[in-house]
C-alpha cells in the first residue's frame, strides 16, 4: 500500500506500508529515512496516494524505495513537539553564523529530524552562494549532518505559512499540490488591475489564486467579439465598447452616438457574417504593452519561471529585414583597395625598384647590341660591314634557334661553326 506522510513545513513523502490494517489519516508514523528514522504524519493512503504518486512533483523519480516502520508512540510524538521548539534555536545560531562570514544569504526555517542525527536548514538567497565553511561550522557547532537547501520566495511562504487577504490559510500551504508559475498574462486576461498591492501575494510574488480561473475566461472570451471592433449587425456599424461575460451581455454603440445593451444569444441572431468564434474577428496583432512599472514585472521573476517580457506588435517581413548588416568604410579600408588596385594593373615599380620597367608591348625591339649593352653595333664606323653581317647571322640565329645559349660581342665565334669575316 502506498502511503503518503506530511512533514513540517507541508514536505511530503511517498512510503510503502505492509501492515494488514490501513493506518488512518493523520496517525503518526516511523518512517524509514536516510540513515535514520523519522516522524511524521500520514496525509494519504490507498487509491489517493496512488493518484497522487501519479501526478504530484515530489514524487519519487525511481519509485517508492522508502517503507513506513510503525506507528509511533505518544512518547515518540511528545518528543518530535520538544524537537520543534529547538528548530528556531537552530535558526537563530545559523543566521548568526552565516551574518558572521559575510554571506548574503536568508536563514528562513531550520528542521531537526526525529532521530537528531541530522538539521536540515532552508534559506534563500538572490545569487548562489557558496557556503561549504559555514557548513563545517554548523558541524562542528551542533555535532550532527548539516544539509543546507536553497529555495524561493514562494516556497519559503509555503514552509511558514500563514493567512491571505482572503482570511484563509495560504492555498500553498495548505492544499496546493504544486506551485505553477503565474505571469502578467494571466493577470490581464482577466481585466485586473495592475497594481501590486492588489494582485501581490505575502511573498511578494503574484498570487498562486489568479491561475484558478484563468482558463474559464480564455475560454469564455472566444464566444465574445473583441472589445473595440466594428461589427455588421441589422441596425447598421456597431462598435464593441465592453463584455460582460457573466451575465453574458454586450454594449454597442451606433454611428449616432447611441448605445445599447444586447445579450449574447441576440447579437448573434443580429450580427451579420458573424464567424463560427466571435473571437475569429481579432486579425489585428495586439498592441504593444506601455506603463508597466518594473514592481509588477518583478513580481513574475521566480526560480520558477523567468520574468516576463511585454509584448511588441511583430515586425513585418520584407527584404529590408533579411538584409545583413554592412560595416561603413575606413580609412585602413581604403588603402587596402589602393594596394588592391595596384596589383591588379601591374605596378611592380612601386614595391621593388631594383627591376626595371618593361617596355610597352607595341615598342620597336632595339637592336642586339643595344639590348646587350656591349659592343659596335651597324651605325658605329667602328664595325663596318663586319658588324652588319655580324648583326645579320646572330638575327638568323635567333629565329631558328631560340633555345640557344648565345655570349660574346657581335663578330665573335658563336660556338656553331660560324667566324666573322
Amino acid at each position: 500500500m502506498i502511503v503518503e506522510v506530511l512533514f513540517k513545513g507541508s514536505r511530503k513523502e511517498f512510503f510503502t506500508w505492509d501492515g494488514e490494517e490501513p493506518l488512518p489519516l493523520r496517525a503518526p508514523v516511523i518512517v524509514e529515512a536516510d540513515r535514520g528514522e523519522d516522524l511524521g504524519y500520514v496525509h494519504a493512503t490507498g487509491e489517493l496516494a496512488e493518484k497522487r504518486l501519479a501526478g504530484v512533483p515530489h514524487a519519487p523519480e525511481g519509485g517508492v524505495t522508502l517503507s513506513v516502520r510503525r506507528r509511533a508512540t505518544s512518547n515518540e510524538v511528545k518528543r518530535v513537539e520538544e524537537l520543534r521548539a529547538e528548530d528556531d534555536v537552530a535558526r537563530r545560531q545559523s543566521a548568526e553564523k552565516a551574518r558572521a562570514a559575510g554571506l548574503a544569504m536568508k536563514v528562513t526555517d531550520a528542521e531537526w529530524r526525529w532521530d537528531r542525527r541530522k538539521l536540515t536548514l532552508y534559506f534563500t538567497a538572490e545569487k548562489r552562494v557558496d557556503f561549504r565553511n559555514l557548513v563545517r561550522d554548523l558541524a562542528a557547532a551542533f555535532r550532527t549532518r548539516i544539509e543546507l537547501k536553497q529555495i524561493g520566495v514562494r516556497d519559503e511562504a509555503k514552509r511558514l505559512g500563514g493567512i491571505g487577504r482572503c482570511g484563509r490559510e495560504y492555498c500553498s500551504a495548505s492544499w496546493l499540490p504544486d506551485l505553477r508559475p503565474v505571469n502578467l498574462g494571466v493577470a490581464r486576461d482577466q481585466r485586473l488591475s495592475l497594481n501590486p498591492t492588489q494582485i501581490s501575494g505575502a511573498c511578494g510574488r503574484l498570487m498562486c489564486c489568479l491561475r484558478y480561473e484563468h482558463d474559464f475566461y480564455v475560454q469564455q472570451r472566444k464566444r465574445f467579439p473583441k472589445e473595440g471592433k466594428i461589427i455588421e449587425t441589422a441596425k447598421g456599424e456597431e462598435k464593441v465598447l465592453s463584455n460582460d461575460i457573466f451575465r453574458e451581455r454586450v454594449t454597442l454603440r451606433n454611428v449616432e452616438g447611441e448605445t445599447r445593451i444586447v445579450p449574447l444569444a441576440e447579437l448573434r441572431r443580429e450580427w451579420k457574417n458573424a464567424p463560427a468564434s466571435a473571437q475569429a474577428v481579432d486579425e489585428e496583432p495586439a498592441p504593444a504593452d506601455e506603463g508597466i512599472s518594473e514592481e509588477v514585472l518583478r513580481m513574475q521573476d521566480t526560480a520558477e519561471m523567468p520574468a516576463w517580457v511585454p509584448r511588441t506588435a511583430p515586425a513585418t517581413p520584407g527584404r529590408e529585414g533579411r538584409r545583413l548588416p554592412v560595416r561603413e568604410a575606413t580609412a585602413r579600408d581604403a588603402g587596402r583597395g589602393e594596394r588592391r588596385d595596384r596589383s591588379e594593373r601591374g605596378d611592380r615599380g612601386a614595391r621593388r625598384p631594383d627591376r626595371a620597367a618593361s617596355p610597352p608591348p607595341n615598342a620597336p625591339r632595339p637592336p642586339q647590341g643595344e639590348r646587350s649593352g656591349a659592343g659596335p653595333t651597324a651605325s658605329t664606323p667602328e664595325g663596318g660591314a663586319e658588324g652588319a653581317a655580324s648583326s645579320d647571322r646572330q638575327n638568323r640565329r635567333r629565329r631558328g634557334r631560340r633555345g640557344a645559349r648565345r655570349s660574346g660581342p657581335p663578330g665573335s665565334s658563336t660556338g656553331d661553326g660560324g667566324s666573322s669575316t
